[in-house]
């Protein structure tokens, strides 16, 4: 490993080192980073390494591959926006768009591999069929939360104390074991299901000969096509077989009763990122097992074959020996499963109370009655500046909603939703203040918030990277300096601000933007949307406030949420009203909830309301300090009820 110099045309990684009573070694993010760069062999960036004290980089020889140019730097050196960040990040060398999160880096790795490299097809199958490997964000995907955190949790909480975990096996390494052992679903299967039937009745035909000895373990299993169809897809030389046609008879099977496939790798047939980003964890947990505890080791069958398997590809080995990873050679004879409880749940399916889903009947008015009962009933605070406008015609365009490809009766619409959150956020906001545009999408806040607030730092955070390029380009237009954009989980983002802002926050990533302002202690002006998306989670329970849950079950209050969703305009305006009425309600649980830290939250209605179906909106201020006016009203009066 080499020390060199950051250039500043090249784009640069920072990855996490851990310093233990004076022990340096990488966490799991880092190696899977690292091994990644070597399986890709892409040099393209400037390797940082993270540290908390000097001379540590020669403790790392032979964990980090050759050929990438490497560096350390100290926490308190890092720029900005990766200091905002949890790592593993990637930053641009203009330093205005950042990268965070192990899926986000991994993906934007392979992504770089594959302009540099157009001809390594086993580089751009990582990212698995339609290029949705991991894509989706662990609150949302129990697959990528199991493999991008609960699985490098674990295995980094058994390596701090393996003598005090030998009797048991981690509930995420229990899922991945259950996970390998389920059918497998692939795009168009069909043909691959028929081969497999056909290969069976050969084998049986075979077995029945009078001349045949065959035998195998009666717990080992043998998946000829679907390996053959594995390694195909890996191989730069490989063409598409000859079309055949089937036995009539196997031609006449029906679909529902072909054989499943079963699991080559982590996924199904084919080596994906998921592979990568499970080999090192399960390589470090595998040598803690023999060394502890040999035995356990018969309890994971599927997963030994697993190893095994990925064991089996050259760029694996390379990448392997390339990273210091001496692959164990395990015997898989004998297998034991374990026979657990049951396996428990992974941190994605930990999500509240099993509540029994029973088909709905019925409509909202008994939750409504008993809310109303107990005193509780949706309340919206006054607009304080209903008039209020941005002065869109004097603004270049590329500020303008307008310049998208949106209708023109959109666009107006957008433009009303600008003109509320843009007046409150300006009148909160001070020079030299962080704004932080949640959810951002493709700029519409951001970028009027960085065009009229040019003495404060914009920060557009958005997990769909398609999104945030085309908000990029669009500051680009305008010269903007003030303005920086991360692509991450609302859950990589830990950096300190002073408001944030989302417009439409879908869900519970209207949740995970109050969870973040609370924690930052900062003030926050969002309207939530998709109110029906809303269910418990790892980290939220619904209902949130102590008074609704109460008086609320976790089903009624699904059913405020449910209802909430029905204010399209299509609707009858009774209908309309209902819904409304609940979106208030679920809005006053979330505002109850945050008080609860010290806010004062109102709820208030967009102006105009056509402006949107989902036209609520919060506004808090915290600390709440004296002065600030919106529309000739004082904020802290409002923000407190005293007008």
């Amino acid at each position: 490993m080499k020390q060199t110099e950051p250039q500043k045309d090249r784009e640069s990684l920072y990855l996490e080192v851990s310093t233990v009573n004076g022990d340096v070694s990488l966490p799991l993010h880092s190696s899977i980073v690292l091994f990644l760069l070597s399986y890709t062999e892409c040099s393209s960036f400037h390797v940082c390494l993270v540290i908390d004290q000097a001379d540590v980089l020669p403790s790392l020889s032979g964990l980090v591959p050759g050929g990438l140019a490497v560096s350390d730097v100290r926490r308190e050196e890092l720029p900005g926006l990766v200091r905002m960040c949890r790592l593993p990040a990637a930053l641009e060398p203009d330093a205005c768009f950042c990268r965070a999160g192990l899926a986000v880096v991994l993906r934007h790795i392979i992504q770089r591999a594959c302009q540099l490299m157009p001809g390594r097809r086993d580089v751009a199958s990582l990212l698995g069929f339609k290029n949705t490997c991991l894509k989706a964000c662990a609150e949302v995907s129990q697959w990528t939360r199991l493999c991008e955190l609960d699985i490098p949790s674990a295995v980094e909480e058994h390596l701090r104390n393996p003598e005090d975990q030998m009797c048991r096996l981690p509930a995420a390494i229990l899922n991945l074991e259950k996970r390998l052992g389920e059918p497998v679903k692939v795009h168009n299967d069909d043909k691959i299901r028929r081969q497999k039937l056909q290969q069976q009745k050969k084998s049986d035909s075979q077995l029945k000969g009078p001349s045949s000895e065959m035998e195998s373990h009666p717990n080992e299993t043998h998946p000829g096509v679907e390996l053959s169809a594995a390694l195909a897809k890996l191989s730069a030389d490989a063409v598409p077989s000859p079309a055949t046609r089937e036995r009539s008879d196997i031609r006449k099977v029906k679909t529902t009763d072909l054989p499943e496939l079963e699991h080559v790798f982590a996924e199904g047939l084919y080596f994906t990122l998921t592979d990568v980003v499970l080999l090192p964890c399960v390589h470090q947990y595998l040598i803690s097992l023999q060394k502890h505890t040999p035995s356990t080791l018969s309890h994971l069958p599927l997963l030994l074959r697993w190893y095994q398997r990925v064991q089996e590809l050259p760029s694996v080995l390379r990448a392997a020996k390339d990273c210091g990873m001496a692959l164990l050679s395990l015997s898989m004879a004998d297998p034991c499963p374990l026979q657990p409880e049951n396996p428990q749940p992974s941190g994605a399916e930990q999500e509240g109370p099993k509540v029994k889903q029973e088909p709905f009947i019925g409509g909202p008015r008994p939750t409504l009655t008993k809310l109303q009962e107990n005193g509780i009933d949706a309340v919206y605070s006054a607009h304080p500046c209903p008039t209020w406008t941005v002065d869109w015609e004097s603004l270049p365009a590329a500020v303008n909603p307008t310049e998208g490809k949106m209708s023109d009766t959109r666009a107006v619409r957008k433009q009303q939703q600008l003109n509320n959150l843009v007046a409150m956020v300006t009148e909160l906001a001070h020079p030299g203040h962080t704004v932080v545009d949640f959810c951002s999408g493709g700029g519409h806040v951001g970028i009027v918030l960085a065009y009229t607030l040019p003495k404060c730092q914009i920060i557009l955070i958005e997990n769909k990277e398609e999104s945030l390029v085309r908000a990029r380009d669009r500051s680009a237009q305008l010269g903007l300096t003030n303005i920086g954009f991360v692509q991450a989980n609302l859950d990589y983002f830990t950096g300190n601000f002073n408001i944030g802002v989302a417009l439409h926050a879908c869900g519970v990533a209207t949740d995970m933007v109050l969870d973040r302002c609370l924690q930052a202690r900062a003030g926050f002006v969002i309207s939530p949307c998709c109110y029906g998306f809303i269910q418990n989670t790892l980290k939220f329970n619904f209902p949130k406030s102590a008074r609704f849950t109460e008086t609320l079950s976790y089903k009624e209050h699904m059913v405020l949420c449910r209802f909430a969703d029905q204010t399209a305009v299509s609707l009858p305006p009774e209908r309309r009203l209902i819904g409304k009425r609940c979106m208030g309600l679920v809005d006053l649980d979330r505002s109850w909830a945050a008080e609860t830290h010290g806010y004062s939250v109102r709820v208030m209605t967009m102006v105009p309301e056509g402006c949107s179906p989902k036209n609520n909106m919060y506004l808090s201020q915290f600390p709440c300090v004296r002065g600030g006016r919106i529309g000739g009203v004082n904020i802290y009066e409002m923000v407190h009820g005293l007008i």
